[in-house]
């Protein structure tokens, strides 16, 4: 008589999950190009965007080699797919260069945070309210926060007029976009720029370049000067003569 013992489930395949689940490979997001298109016929786009209309693969794909150019899948899911001939190198550099400078100019709203004490020096309040200034002149939010410790946590006035304080001195480039509040120990306030984030890069970046020319030209002045001066010197200077010596020049 033959027994049959179950095999438990979990002991039917021992590889590793990932060997079991990446069988067929990684999928390319990548349009497929030239001969890894696989279909009898296509709706084919000139090289200037001009419409050719439904043709044979083949013959995309000799026009694609008349032209120099490749045959390249810009819409897979149409009946029948859309491709177009163009350059595929040059188009995959330019789609970088322009996603690298949408990168660039992409504004990241960042909140930076200044920590204070009811009873601040004068001279630190000074300091501190200048970092204010500069972090609403990039364009990003400040969060204030009030530190209390011991006897101070009963005085929670002093904490509410510093912010009110804080919040007049730096009125032209900020407002109070949340209210002084308790948590904790502590009294916190949000100030959030008056110009946007972009505006400001774009700024910074305009400002950035005047300083690059303004440099760039007083060194180009400055050279123009020195060779003048020069040229001057040469023209001015006075003929070297030679002085007789000896006894015959003293009786002259």
């Amino acid at each position: 008589m033959k027994l049959c013992v179950a095999v438990p489930a979990r002991d039917r395949d021992r590889r590793p999950v990932a060997a079991r689940c990446n069988r067929g490979g990684s999928i390319s997001t990548e349009p497929r190009i030239n001969d890894r298109i696989r279909v009898p016929e296509v709706r084919l786009v000139g090289p200037s965007g001009e419409q050719v209309g439904i043709v044979p693969l083949a013959k995309a794909l000799e026009l694609a080699q008349e032209y120099d150019l490749d045959l390249v899948e810009v819409a897979a899911t149409a009946r029948p797919p859309v491709c177009k001939l163009m350059d595929y190198g040059k188009f995959k550099y330019e789609s970088a260069m322009k996603a690298r400078e949408a990168r660039k100019n992409q504004a990241h709203t960042v909140i930076k945070e200044m920590k204070l004490r009811p009873k601040i020096d004068p001279h630190d309040y000074d300091t501190k309210k200048g970092h204010v200034v500069r972090f609403l002149k990039q364009g990003d939010k400040v969060k204030i926060t009030i530190m209390f410790r011991g006897r101070e946590q009963s005085r929670p006035e002093l904490g509410y007029r510093l912010l009110q304080r804080l919040a007049e001195d730096v009125q032209d480039l900020g407002f109070v976009e949340s209210n002084p509040k308790q948590d904790g120990r502590n009294m916190i306030m949000v100030l959030g720029p008056h110009k946007k984030k972009t505006e400001a890069m774009a700024e910074a970046r305009e400002a950035q370049a005047a300083r690059k020319a303004a440099a760039a030209g007083g060194k180009g002045r400055q050279q123009t000067a020195e060779q003048e001066a020069a040229e001057v010197e040469a023209v001015e200077a006075p003929a070297e003569t030679e002085t007789p010596d000896g006894p015959e020049a003293a009786a002259s």
